[in-house]
């Protein structure tokens, strides 16, 4: 579901505010040392042609796709991003000689160079980046090399521990940054690029904190404290909002110290922070229920993150770990990257450029590392292209370079070896070496330059206030080929469900079978107008997914875990729809009236789970025709008001099948597509988006045979409701009144 500010506060071109005052203009930035003068030059559009460089020994070639772009208008925004672009040259009727001659040479290059076509030229000679960088040293060898990755194979080890900050001049000479400290990386350069952030701590036993240390005199102030363990700090641009005198600069990082824990793996979840370059007005402004990290600032000011996707399964029981965009005050979240390449996407940056590169992999090792792809920032959704392929090697934390080039960490896919730094000409299909340790991985290099202060940013989040409003113009906007499918009038309701936390240290719920979904109570369904808009209001900074319903109360499409920040209206154009269609140009019907109340006292919030309420169900209904000898899947006919037999009965029904977040007789999640419920309802539920779930029978509970018993529309009503709210054995596992939102 595409989420976007609404009419209550729109995108303004930062040099209308600038020429109003309204903003941080010229002045503000040449005050903090970042002007005209700190722009990068424009990136290189050069192509190497040096046919004298071999590959690198054990360091295979890499298969690349040369990025390619065209002109256009970013979202939003009054600045257009300019790629470059290799253009094939097209025959024309004359063609002089002299015209012809760059065309010739061009082509005879690629067919000298020593790698295959499609393949980049490596080089053996060190690169000049130009400029200095400052860099994290972890040295080979430390327990985090020896450590699986988390829940497996999604989230990277927690690495760092022994690891230093350098800071590697052109000529290729080091010194040591960090000094009087036990660990220090993931360092980020000041626009004005005099000062750096990193994360840090002067002790094992010590918390990591937030330091900013000033590069000129060696100096390090600490930043954060008492937050819990705080990572991955960003210099991000300035805020303003109504209530205060003047704009401010601020700062980004990553904590865990809400307590809470991923939805699956057991670990805890981390969630994005801002604060105030004092280390003041700590805010939080991400709420997924697992984890959001690797926050990179945009030019337009905002985030692009990775989240680690995992509200439904229909990425299968591990989910699915993607770039989004967010506000730096938390509204407006929006996917960024599409759901196409690989599983997991992470460690963005952007270019001078405006391309967005990643890495990208469908299982990490300890340290993250993978291939390379990259999209557009003026159309990320619709430009995803692979860079490196799977033998090329594995890279990890580019950062852009201010010619255009990439400055990226690799080391061998198969066997011993370190991570060095090389430097990336995506444009010109090229990867030279620059620096390499073997008794160290250099990773997180950053260039130690000026560069522009992305555009500021205004804000409605007011914090005193409790409550936000969602609302959609037209649930019926839809990003199906067929637009038949989901026609105006077939979406009666929406449900409003809240996403239930695990704490860290609190119990684990689990079975054999269909790895179960996280806790979550609904707070309200909600009729939808005649247009198809909803409007609500909501308990505000609190993991939200809405599920659009038919009439038979089956979920016909639900979203991932959003939020409204406080005091913020957000809404969105449809129903999982293109975002790069314009709505209609009308008033939805649903804003013409107060949103709906949906922030209910916990009391009130309805929790559905086995052992309370589908127990008895089964146990009246089922089981007849279901126990021991009957019918597949058979039953126990003990009374499974006895947990330990109800819990049988609960593992029986979620029995796995083959396929992506499948079970055998329920898809948590999903009633739709479940056959326990095609079996009570008589029929294939399944819609044409559904796959080959559409082309499976049904099997009919049987009739006449004095054994069956029709379900009542209450019982119905309530085994939909408990699959489509995830199909758990216990759903108040987890005490809501210990589910902070810090």
């Amino acid at each position: 579901m595409r989420l976007y500010m609404g009419f209550m506060n729109p995108d303004i071109d930062r040099g209308d505010l600038e020429d109003r005052g309204g903003m941080p203009g010229r002045g503000f930035k040449k005050e903090h040392g970042v002007g005209e003068a700190a722009r990068p030059p424009a990136p290189s559009t050069r192509m190497s042609t040096n046919r004298s460089d071999q590959a690198l020994p054990d360091k295979a070639s890499i298969p690349m796709i040369v990025q390619s772009s065209s002109d256009a208008t970013h979202r939003g925004r009054s600045r257009v991003f300019r790629a470059t672009r290799l253009r094939t040259p097209q025959p024309r009727r004359r063609v002089s000689s002299d015209r012809f001659a760059p065309v010739l040479l061009i082509l005879l290059s690629l067919v000298a160079a020593p790698a295959a076509a499609g393949e980049p030229v490596t080089g053996t000679k060190r690169a000049a980046v130009g400029v200095p960088l400052v860099v994290t040293q972890l040295p080979v060898g430390t327990p985090a090399e020896s450590r699986a990755p988390h829940a497996p194979g999604m989230l990277r080890a927690n690495y760092g521990a022994g690891a230093r900050l350098v800071r590697l001049a052109p000529d290729g000479s080091l010194s040591v940054l960090s000094r009087g400290f036990e660990s220090a990386c993931e360092p980020d350069v000041s626009y004005d690029g005099t000062r750096v952030l990193f994360a840090g701590r002067r002790a094992p036993s010590d918390p990591w904190n937030v330091f900013e240390l000033t590069l000129a005199t060696g100096e390090a102030r600490q930043v954060t404290r008492d937050l819990g363990d705080c990572r991955a700090p960003t210099y991000q641009s300035t805020l303003f909002t109504i209530t205060e005198a003047e704009p401010w600069l601020q700062i980004g990082f990553v904590s865990t110290r809400a307590g809470w824990r991923n939805e699956v793996g057991g670990g805890p979840s981390s969630h994005l922070y801002t604060c105030k370059m004092d280390g003041s007005s700590v805010r939080r402004i991400t709420y997924n229920l697992s984890s959001d990290y690797d926050p990179a600032i945009t030019p337009d000011g905002r985030l692009v993150y990775a989240t680690w996707r995992r509200a439904m399964l229909e990425h299968g029981p591990l989910g699915r770990i993607a770039l989004e965009g967010i506000n730096v005050d938390g509204s407006d979240r929006a996917p960024f990257a599409p759901d196409c390449g690989h599983r997991i996407q992470h460690m963005p940056c952007v270019t001078p450029a405006g391309l967005v590169v990643f890495v990208t992999a469908d299982d990490v090792p300890w340290d993250g590392a993978g291939s390379l792809a990259s999209v557009e920032s003026c159309r990320p959704l619709h430009t995803y292209r692979a860079i490196t392929g799977p033998k090329g090697g594995l890279f990890h934390s580019p950062a852009p370079l201010p010619d255009g080039r990439v400055i990226v960490s690799r080391r061998p896919v198969e066997g011993p070896g370190s991570h060095g730094l090389y430097v990336l000409d995506v444009t010109g299909n090229r990867l030279d070496p620059v620096f390499d340790d073997p008794r160290f991985h250099e990773i997180q290099a950053r260039a130690v330059v000026a560069r522009s202060l992305p555009d500021g940013r205004s804000s409605v989040v007011s914090e005193q206030d409790a409550r936000a409003e969602f609302y959609c113009l037209n649930v019926s906007t839809t990003d199906f080929k067929d637009r038949s499918w989901l026609p105006r009038g077939t979406v009666k309701a929406v449900r409003v469900v809240e996403g239930v936390p695990s704490l860290v240290g609190g119990p684990v719920t689990g079975h054999g079978g269909v790895s179960p979904l996280s806790a979550r109570r609904v707070l309200a369904e909600v009729p939808v107008k005649g247009d198809g808009s909803f409007h609500l209001t909501v308990p505000a900074n609190t993991p939200v997914q809405l599920q659009i319903l038919d009439d038979r109360g089956l979920a016909l499409r639900s979203c991932g875990w959003i939020w409204a920040r406080s005091h913020q209206a957000q809404g969105c154009i449809g129903c999982h729809e293109d975002p790069e269609r314009t709505p209609d140009n009308r008033v939805p019907e649903a804003l013409y009236e107060p949103g709906t109340l949906v922030d209910v006292k916990a009391d009130r919030k309805v929790a559905v789970d086995f052992r309370r309420e589908i127990a008895p169900l089964v146990s009246a209904r089922c089981v007849p025709c279901h126990g021991p000898g009957g019918s597949e899947p058979r039953l126990s006919d003990a009374a499974t008001a006895v947990p330990e037999t109800a819990r049988k009965v609960y593992d029986t029904l979620m029995a796995a099948d083959p396929g992506p977040g499948a079970g055998k007789y329920v898809h948590p999640g999903q009633a739709r597509t479940s056959p326990l419920v095609w079996h009570v309802l008589g029929r294939n539920t399944s819609r044409p988006w559904d796959g080959t779930a559409a082309s499976r029978p049904a099997r009919p509970i049987p009739q006449g045979d004095g054994k069956s018993s029709v379900l009542t529309v209450p019982e119905l009503q309530a085994l939909i409701r408990w699959i489509d709210l995830g199909a758990a054995w216990d759903a108040r596992a987890t005490d809501p009144s210990t589910t902070g939102t810090r």
